[in-house]
């Protein structure tokens, strides 16, 4: 679903795709507008009640602006623009598939497009399971527990994730991005799992991306 070069290596700086930034910026926000197509059709597959279908129909037109207009204001590299790209298709394919349990990731207590300052980055995670069920922090990849993509290095100490499922998760992440600076762009994604009997029934993502300030 990401946007990959040849064998398989993401895109660089050093990449020819565009003659310039702004060049590419405006090839991405059109190629955001034409995707986001393809997840409404999704929508219209799973012939969802009402409410659900307008919910999950309003958040993809939602993500499709707020991720143009970080294209467009944000990004100052081809780098950046990829990030802030992928993690707009990666909202959309989330919240095509909605979230059947409460989760919420915040950072400076905002969610989803954030705005901190480099540093020791606290981010919250809480998510509540449905009833009958338990909530824990899920891992993206068997051994990757974050999707992360950034211009800058930034590592998530994951010592004091708890292994035992919930009733509410309620968890504080540190994120090491003392190394970036003003204008950097992160994209982080948190799996949450609902479980019953100690079995995982359901895993959601929710991805977020900061602008350091």
């Amino acid at each position: 679903m990401l946007p990959l070069d040849k064998d398989n290596v993401p895109y660089d700086e050093g990449s020819e795709r565009a003659s310039s930034v702004e060049d590419y910026k405006v090839t991405c926000i059109q190629f955001i507008k034409d995707i986001c197509g393809d997840y409404l059709a999704w929508v219209d597959y799973y012939k969802l009640p009402e409410d659900e279908d307008k919910k999950r129909r309003t958040q993809i037109h939602a993500i499709v602006e707020r991720t143009n207009e970080w294209i467009a204001k944000i990004a100052t590299t081809i780098k950046g623009v990829d990030i802030v790209m992928n993690d707009g298709i990666q909202k959309m394919a989330e919240n095509t598939a909605g979230y059947p349990f409460q989760v919420g990731v915040f950072v400076n207590n905002m969610s989803s497009y954030t705005l901190t300052k480099p540093g020791i980055i606290d981010i919250t995670v809480k998510a509540t399971g449905r009833e009958g069920y338990k909530v824990k922090l899920g891992w993206h990849q068997k051994d990757k527990r974050f999707l992360m993509s950034s211009t800058c290095p930034v590592t998530i100490d994951e010592s004091n994730v708890p292994d035992e499922d919930s009733d509410l998760l309620d968890l504080h992440l540190k994120m090491d991005a003392q190394k970036c600076q003003s204008r950097d762009i992160i994209s982080f994604t948190v799996v949450v799992t609902e479980t019953r009997d100690g079995q995982e029934h359901e895993r959601r993502g929710m991805t977020t991306i900061i602008h350091m300030g």
